[in-house]
């Protein structure tokens, strides 16, 4: 059915009702997407790897929202099998997915070791895409579905002394284009959210390095580095019917860092 300019409302932006799953929601930017989606709404089921759901638990239900959570390893098929299970006995249903646990082990190219550069793919990437084969699964049993997968400035660039995180990053874009041409037809969208240069745990080494936190700040037109604040908006946005006409893209919130040379 075709809509018209006065059906437009700012409901399409609501997630009430709605049933998210973040990965590695307890910490960092994932707590971020997990308590914004709990602010538009939903609930959520969030798998985890480090101990600690305080902070994060306590946000949401100060939100009023449910939040359930299973510790475990996504690069175990058996624990992402479990997840899915879980959180449908849980709620009974997935609406979204984001695909944000990740992680980075950096070192000099010629030295680095096999094991660094399986251990990252394992997580970055075949984590992103037997989570989401999982889960797509019960969205097409719905007929609707979010996925979200988090991609970063490094999906466009290279940069030295991280060369997995790199190339993982590049793939979880492919990886997003894929099941938005696969499943785009069950009314499924598959997006990536592309984040910049933030002020993180993990990049802790970088910022405290003057030299180099002035060349990666003199590279972003905005003038300066984000905060998880600044990916907020697009993350409920993609995870919202607002988005139901955006498939297979990904989004940079970066300050503009991908458009400089």
């Amino acid at each position: 059915m075709s809509k018209g300019l006065r059906d437009f409302s700012l409901d399409v932006f609501s997630l009430k009702g709605k049933v998210a799953i973040v990965t590695g929601g307890n910490t960092n930017l994932g707590m971020g997407y997990a308590y914004a989606f709990a602010k538009a709404g939903a609930d959520l089921f969030i798998p985890h790897f480090t101990d600690d759901v305080s902070e994060v638990k306590q946000l949401i239900e100060e939100t009023g929202q449910k939040v359930h959570f299973l510790q475990g390893d996504l690069t175990n098929n058996d624990y992402i099998d479990e997840v899915v299970r879980k959180c449908m006995e849980v709620y009974g249903k997935i609406d979204i997915l984001v695909n944000n646990a990740g992680a980075a082990i950096f070192g000099e190219f010629l030295e680095y070791p096999d094991k660094a550069w399986d251990k990252i793919i394992d997580i970055n990437l075949n984590a992103v895409y037997y989570m989401s084969h999982r889960v797509v699964k019960e969205m097409v049993k719905q007929g609707s579905g979010k996925i979200i997968n988090i991609a970063s400035a490094l999906s466009f660039t290279a940069d030295k002394m991280c060369p997995p995180y790199t190339a993982s990053k590049h793939a979880v874009v492919g990886v997003t284009r894929v099941f938005a041409n696969e499943v785009g037809h069950y009314n499924i969208q598959t997006n990536a959210l592309a984040p910049g240069f933030l002020y993180t745990d993990v990049n802790k080494e970088i910022t405290s390095d003057k030299a180099l936190y002035d060349k990666i700040t003199n590279r972003i037109p905005a003038g300066r580095w984000g905060v998880s604040y600044d990916l907020l908006g697009t993350a409920v946005f993609l995870a919202s019917s607002a988005s139901d006409y955006v498939n297979g893209w990904t989004i940079s919130v970066d300050g503009g860092f991908t458009t400089t040379l």
